[in-house]
């Protein structure tokens, strides 16, 4: 039996042959004109071969809306599609507050991932996958002129939202055992909400980075009204899931840059408001351990944990990290609150350009970055020196000198652990810089 043709099945085949005819155009222009790979390129990338090689790699691939990976990525347990229940539960944030539109996650192998981009194919603002899931007529048309193939192909593409094997934990997933009235336990599996995840990021980004927050933000600067306000998120922390291939993880993952935004579980802490850049010395490092004295009090700890510790075992490097982690800390917490200072008109950006400012120049674009928004040559510099290893390099040296007494001589090895516990976090924010992510 055929399918019947419309305006809109015929759209939508449009639709589906020009996404199948770039993919090819990609390929064809990395081969030579006399590559014989051409002609299975082309057979590959005929309509009907590709969309029933796409089928049947789709059954790879799970929609969800909670995800394992992020618990720990080599669990292999089921993921869930849950839509979110529309209920009124005033005051608290779940996935119920996504009952008015959400984003699906996708979770496959990283070899299919190029069948995602054509199941997110948006027509009239719907997606494909959307309109397979409502057994759509015209997209059925638009798959094919055999009713029953492509009736075929839309339930294939369709069974992604349900896992193919029964629900399942597994040893690398968190569980907890939840105490019952009776004494007994249920035993939760606990998934990542990614669905719920990206709608927050998402909003966090649009406050953070969106142009009436950017407009609001200039205003305050210049001292002139605005239509409305800004958002501030203080003490954000990130979390990295998937390292350089976020896409192993999950979709919306490498759409979030494999980055989850954590809001400050803490009380507020105030702050005085004497935050002062560091002019007339030539180092951050020193200028900050004279006027914080828990900095200094952390570096002598960590002397003397060095001088009275001859062994070595896994505790001993664990509070060794631990007191170097926390004198890092110092000195990232101090570029974040000059960073912040300057996005709210409290420091100006380019103070690092005052006469009175003697630091070095990797310094100089670790903690006053905004300078580079409006000086050329500072943002030539900013864009491709690697400031961040040079600023590492230095405190390195720093924390050496620091840690010098008579009974503890160290060198360059010990010099360039302490540069490579900096640099992983400066070369980070520098990538975060360079996005406009920071």
């Amino acid at each position: 039996m055929a399918t019947s043709s419309t305006p809109t099945s015929a759209a939508l085949r449009d639709l589906i042959h020009t996404f199948i005819q770039t993919r090819l155009e990609a390929k064809l222009d990395k081969l030579a004109a006399d590559d014989p790979k051409r002609q299975a390129l082309l057979d590959a990338h005929h309509p009907d071969t590709w969309l029933a090689d796409a089928s049947r790699r789709v059954a790879q691939i799970q929609l969800a809306t909670h995800t394992l990976k992020p618990i720990h990525p080599d669990a292999r347990g089921s993921n869930l599609h849950v839509l979110p229940p529309a209920i009124n539960l005033p005051s608290l944030v779940s996935s119920h507050c996504l009952s008015d539109g959400w984003e699906n996650d996708y979770v496959c192998n990283a070899a299919d991932l190029g069948m995602i981009p054509f199941l997110r194919l948006t027509y009239e603002g719907k997606t494909l996958l959307q309109l397979g899931l409502e057994q759509d007529a015209d997209l059925l048309a638009a798959l094919s002129d055999d009713a029953e193939q492509a009736e075929a192909w839309r339930t294939s593409f369709a069974a992604i939202t349900t896992s193919r094997s029964p629900a399942a934990s597994h040893s690398l997933a968190k569980q907890v055992y939840f105490p019952l009235p009776d004494g007994g336990y249920h035993l939760l599996a606990p998934l990542f909400p990614s669905s719920l995840v990206h709608r927050v990021q998402r909003r966090l980004r649009e406050d953070r980075f969106g142009s009436a927050a950017k407009a609001a933000r200039e205003a305050r600067k210049n001292g002139q009204p605005a239509d409305h306000g800004y958002c501030e998120y203080l003490d954000l922390a990130i979390q990295k899931f998937g390292g350089t291939k976020p896409q192993n993880i999950s979709q919306l993952n490498k759409d979030r840059y494999g980055e989850n935004w954590l809001l400050a579980s803490l009380p507020p802490t105030w702050r005085s408001l004497d935050l002062r850049p560091p002019l007339r010395r030539d180092s951050a490092f020193d200028f900050l351990y004279r006027h914080d004295k828990t900095l200094r009090a952390r570096v002598a700890e960590l002397q003397h944990f060095l001088r009275v510790t001859a062994h070595n075992n896994w505790q001993i490097r664990r509070k060794r990290a631990r007191l170097l982690e926390e004198i890092t800390d110092a000195f990232h917490q101090y570029a974040a609150e000059l960073l912040e200072a300057n996005r709210n008109g409290v420091l100006a950006p380019g103070w690092s350009a005052h006469p009175d400012c003697r630091l070095d120049d990797s310094e100089r674009h670790w903690l006053d970055p905004l300078r580079a928004h409006t000086d050329a040559d500072f943002r030539s510099s900013h864009l491709w020196r690697d400031w961040p290893a040079q600023a590492s390099q230095r405190f390195g040296n720093w924390l050496n000198a620091k840690l010098d007494h008579d009974a503890l001589r160290l060198g360059e090895a010990e010099a360039d652990h302490w540069r490579g516990v900096l640099h992983d976090e400066l070369k980070l924010f520098k990538e975060m810089l360079d996005d406009g992510r920071a």
